[in-house]
């Protein structure tokens, strides 16, 4: 073999190697036992995972789903089913109902940030303000960003209550999701 040969052998080589490693990291975590697909919308993609059936029915009562599946981008905090049923029972049942629409709305955009927010830039918004960072959603709350003592990110709503960041950066055609554990109220 020539040495022009080996070169291009060994350029080509290197070339793959590389576009697996950026192919790797471009690569979804799986949600809720399905594959995420950075090129689907956010409610493309949820529809599909197991652990988010009721932010979909939630989404889809408060007439959501065309604004989710807009061009954003957005960052949602997406909370689990188990995130949801740790409200107190039959919430999630009476927010569902049409009668109840604006304030599932409310709760739901409590959840949207309006532009695209990684966990690294947040997490250097959290440390730029010495621990706890401000982050003002789309349904007019504010959580409050810090991390726990175990490394977990934590989102504080304004009544108190927590949730942490189960899977961060999930990425989507128009923004991200972080899957978390709890659901953020708005101000009671």
């Amino acid at each position: 073999m020539t040495f022009a040969k080996k070169m291009m052998t060994a350029t080509a080589a290197l070339a793959l190697t590389a576009g697996a490693a950026f192919a790797d990291e471009m690569k979804n975590p799986m949600v809720g036992g399905a594959e995420m697909f950075a090129d689907k919308n956010i409610v493309e993609n949820a529809v599909n995972s197991a652990d988010h059936t009721t932010l979909v029915a939630a989404v889809k009562a408060a007439g959501l789903v065309d604004t989710l599946a807009g061009e954003g981008p957005f960052t949602v905090f997406a909370p689990t089913n188990a995130g949801f049923d740790r409200l107190e029972p039959g919430t999630v049942e009476m927010l569902v109902k049409p009668e109840n629409k604006e304030r599932l709305t409310e709760i739901l955009t409590c959840h949207v940030v309006g532009k695209a927010v990684m966990s690294d830039a947040l997490q250097g918004m959290i440390k730029d303000d010495g621990g706890e960072h401000p982050v003002p959603t789309l349904g007019g709350c504010t959580l409050q960003a810090s991390y726990a003592d175990d490394g977990r990110m934590k989102l504080v709503d304004e009544n108190g209550n927590a949730a942490f960041v189960e899977i961060a950066d999930v990425k989507q055609s128009n923004g991200v999701i972080h899957v978390i554990n709890g659901v953020m109220l708005p101000k009671q």
